[in-house]
């Protein structure tokens, strides 16, 4: 289920030919780019995953009194991480784990990971696309667990358009149910200029993360380029409340790639993601339009981050 060099080719031409110029941000994580992304999660820059953490061992308790005995819990990504050790350790007797993963690699070691580490729970690993439909046979158990519940830390859900946020959380509470709940991670507004280290961070880890894109083009699309003509740069969009990254010409250039040719001015761009910033009022109308109540909201210590417990409205 790995993206085919075919549907690698016809994204890369269908964003270059766009106007804006864009690249799908799921060609950023190849191995060189996943192993960049956890450099940059390390960096004194990126906050995110520290407050992400600190909120999971602040106040892990209560989620697993929300959560409640015998659940199934079902996260999007790999998920063999310190904050899904902690979370299953912290339920009381939950009943099976789920990661669902496109990467068959990536699943298999988070499902020997945890199988060794949590014997007593049912490890049900299931490689798909999570940002498509999940058929519900996949997730059956017999005899059922007592509730199902999405789990989804991180601040992923910032990638997505607002409109693609909706249908995304609409198909997190079809796989909740009526009885369900999810728990999500939201990155909080904060200033600019805090925002924008994160994104450029001082070591220039991000700007390699970005640019190793170009490289993809040229190493598995046979493109004909000049990485050094591009930059890296984060933009803060104020109307979309979004952090956007941009490979940025610094001087005309061109792209061939496929049989066609993409030139570019100085100052042209080529925007490879958005990562949307919630406040909580936000972040819940977001959640209402998708049929989901934000019935519990939580903070990192330093209040950068937050969860929220959502639930499906009754009909």
């Amino acid at each position: 289920m790995k993206p085919t060099r075919a549907n690698f080719l016809a994204d890369a031409l269908a964003g270059l030919a766009s106007h804006p110029r864009t690249l799908p941000c799921k060609y950023l994580y190849d191995a060189r780019g996943s192993e960049l992304f956890e450099a940059i999660c390390a960096s004194d820059d990126y906050y995110v995953t520290r407050a992400d953490l600190a909120l999971h061992e602040t106040h892990i308790g209560e989620f697993a009194n929300l959560i409640g005995p015998q659940a199934h819990v079902v996260e999007f990504g790999s998920g063999a991480g310190i904050k899904t050790r902690k979370l299953l350790a912290g339920l009381d007797r939950p009943r099976a784990y789920t990661p669902i993963e496109i990467s068959a690699a990536a699943l298999a070691e988070a499902s020997r990971e945890l199988e060794t580490s949590f014997p007593d729970i049912e490890i049900r690993p299931l490689r798909a696309d999570y940002t498509g439909d999940i058929a519900s046979e996949h997730l059956a158990l017999d005899p059922p667990a007592a509730r199902r519940v999405v789990y989804f830390p991180g601040s992923t859900i910032g990638n997505f358009e607002r409109a693609e946020a909706k249908r995304f959380l609409q198909r997190m509470g079809r796989i909740a149910d009526a009885n369900g709940g999810i728990l999500i991670g939201v990155d909080l507004l904060k200033p600019v200029e805090q925002l924008l280290r994160a994104y450029d961070d001082s070591e220039g880890i991000t700007a390699r993360f970005n640019l190793n894109l170009l490289e993809r083009l040229a190493g598995e699309l046979d493109a004909r380029l000049e990485p050094e003509a591009f930059r890296h740069e984060a933009r803060y969009d104020a109307d979309h409340r979004r952090i956007e990254m941009h490979l940025v010409a610094q001087r005309p250039t061109r792209i061939e790639l496929g049989g066609q040719c993409f030139d570019f001015q100085a100052g042209e761009s080529i925007h490879t993601e958005n990562s949307h910033k919630y406040s909580v009022s936000d972040f819940r109308e977001l959640a209402a339009s998708a049929g989901l109540q934000s019935s519990r909201v939580w903070k990192d210590p330093a209040g950068l981050f937050s969860m929220h417990w959502l639930e499906p409205m009754a009909a």
